[in-house]
């Protein structure tokens, strides 16, 4: 017997190899006029991948605190072998990881895919899309330049405008009254432990869910006769696309790194000038361009809606959305007749334009 075969034989008396393999080739992938977007989960999956080993390798140089965060990224930008690289590596992968989820979860949505049995699967993907958002909230901070220093005390201070749990959940994300060094190693903190732990459990159990659920169908396929419906191979057919996918992707990342090393706008991340809290904030300060749709809505507000602050009314306008299209799988049942209400479709085709609209206008502006 060949040293692989008893290698493969050692490990499936322990580990049940052949099980995981024998389901990987019965697994099939349903194929439809909606399939291409079956590829956009993996390509977020694969970048945050990218995420992970490009922040471990940052994180064997980079040094939380006022004193040497600033300088920290300065070194690896200037004396690293290839730091520049990795740390554009390490911005692209996140904002394109960003972009990809918003498409896919509106994939998900327009192909109602989140139909029975696959309520939960959506709403663990639309927590993994907030987590996503957070990662990129937290990690603005870690360089400690002016720029992320005031928008994050501009972000922090529309979270505590959160009635009743406002205010403890800025101090709680401060660390105290103001944006801080303690702030940083806070924000340090949640973006390289606390998240990363959450979102591992969160991804787990999305794919569990996927792969014990399989990929959702439209009702047309479903109901064809099983002879006539057109299915993949998910072992090795699928992997493969998805795998050259994948390269296809990183290579684009890899391109855009090297050409503009510090993005371009809305995708940009320059180094600049050390934060000091003792300056006044540079005209031009915004979010990053997932949160600018509501930075520009909480702009054009009045300053009162009735009795109350017209950035409460944004802040609590935004949360209630956002449960809603949470929920959006409890609300959103087939009619008698099985089929699904075309105004879900116009009503998330609307939401779709005004995220567009608003950051558009936002970086006009």
């Amino acid at each position: 017997m060949a040293l692989s075969d008893r290698i493969q034989k050692w490990a499936d008396e322990r580990y049940s190899l052949s099980d995981i393999i024998d389901f990987a080739k019965h697994k099939t992938v349903p194929v439809h006029h909606e399939s291409l977007w079956y590829y956009f989960g993996g390509v977020t999956l694969f970048l945050f991948v990218v995420q992970v080993v490009t922040g471990i390798l940052l994180l064997l140089y980079y040094k939380p605190g006022i004193d040497t965060a600033y300088e920290s990224v300065g070194f690896i930008l200037t004396d690293v072998s290839l730091g520049w690289l990795i740390r554009a590596v390490h911005s692209w992968s996140a904002n394109l990881m960003i972009l990809f989820a918003f498409i896919h979860l509106f994939s998900v949505f327009f192909t109602r895919a989140y139909r029975k049995p696959r309520e939960m699967t959506w709403v663990g993907g639309a927590f993994l899309l907030i987590l996503a958002m957070g990662f990129g909230f937290s990690g603005y901070l870690l360089p400690w330049n002016e720029l992320s220093y005031f928008a994050t005390k501009v972000g922090t201070d529309i979270m505590g405008a959160v009635p009743v749990v406002g205010e403890p959940l800025l101090q709680l994300l401060r660390s105290g009254e103001d944006v801080t060094g303690a702030t940083l190693y806070r924000f340090y903190g949640i973006h390289v432990a606390i998240l990363p732990g959450i979102a591992f459990v969160f991804l787990g159990l999305h794919l569990m869910f996927v792969q014990r659920q399989g990929m959702s169908a439209p009702p047309a396929w479903e109901a064809a006769d099983p002879k006539k419906r057109r299915t993949l191979q998910f072992f090795p057919n699928f992997m493969l696309r998805d795998v050259l996918l994948w390269l296809i992707v990183l290579n684009v990342i890899a391109i855009l790194a090297v050409v503009a090393p510090f993005g371009i706008d809305p995708f940009h991340w320059p180094l600049g000038e050390k934060a000091d809290p003792f300056v006044p904030a540079p005209e031009g300060i915004r979010p990053e361009w997932y949160f600018m749709f509501m930075f520009q809505t909480l702009k054009l507000l009045p300053a009162h809606i009735g009795p109350l602050e017209g950035e409460l009314v944004g802040v609590l306008g935004f949360g209630l959305m956002g449960l809603i299209w949470i929920l959006t799988p409890f609300w959103d049942r087939p009619r008698a007749d099985g089929t699904m209400r075309p105004w879900v479709t116009w009503l998330g085709v609307l939401m779709l334009i005004y995220i567009i609209g608003m950051t558009v206008w936002g970086y006009l502006e």
